[in-house]
């Protein structure tokens, strides 16, 4: 869920790539779920309400972006710009979407922190998987669909340091960490452990 801690979390589903024949559909899917979203005062809030920001800096942040999607000729779908209605301070953003997403658009190449989603259609499997390991980043990656052993085919395939499949959740028996600028070393697990461990080689023994 991209909405998790506003959006604040590093392993944030922020691209969500669907074929091109299935965009539409995706698109008022997410449409109406941004519209469900409730955006409420933490001491109030329901279950799964959606918070503030955690400061100025990253509301700036988050703000430039979104106004960077539509100046880059996204479509915005949900939300956009501003504080959302009833709110006239505080660090809350609009739960928003946005779709026909290219690549090569900063919402799409930034980590962006905060409730934004991109809509990115694909061609084919090929060009989804070239789309997903077309980035700096590779901490995280998730892979849907009714055919397991497809979905593990294309997991394989995604240079990112963790993969859920179908919505699985996260062990903490298993490694967590990323590939390329999404850091080194890894938390949890036997692999965890090993990073507090110093080694000894000793040559000429």
């Amino acid at each position: 869920n991209m909405l998790t801690n506003t959006g604040q979390s590093c392993n944030s589903q922020s691209r969500m790539l669907v074929p091109r024949k299935l965009h539409d559909q995706a698109m008022e899917v997410a449409k109406a779920t941004a519209a469900a979203i409730k955006v409420m005062q933490p001491d109030k809030a329901d279950p799964g309400a959606l918070g503030p920001l955690a400061n100025a800096n990253q509301f700036a942040k988050v703000q430039a972006l979104i106004q960077k999607g539509i100046d880059e000729k996204a479509t915005l779908v949900a939300g956009g710009v501003g504080r959302p209605d009833g709110f006239n301070r505080g660090y809350f953003v609009k739960p928003t979407v946005f779709a026909n997403v290219t690549n090569d658009m900063t919402i799409a190449r930034e980590e962006i922190f905060g409730p934004v989603l991109s809509i990115l259609p694909y061609g084919d499997e090929e060009e989804a998987i070239a789309i997903a390991n077309d980035t700096v980043y590779g901490l995280a990656g998730y892979v849907q669909s009714g055919n397991i052993e497809r979905a593990r085919k294309v997991a394989k395939r995604i240079r990112a340091g963790n993969i859920a499949i179908n919505g699985a959740p996260a062990s903490f028996g298993a490694p967590f960490g990323g590939y390329k600028q999404s850091g080194l070393g890894r938390e949890w697990g036997e692999f965890g452990l090993e990073e507090f461990l110093e080694v000894k080689a000793v040559f000429g023994w």
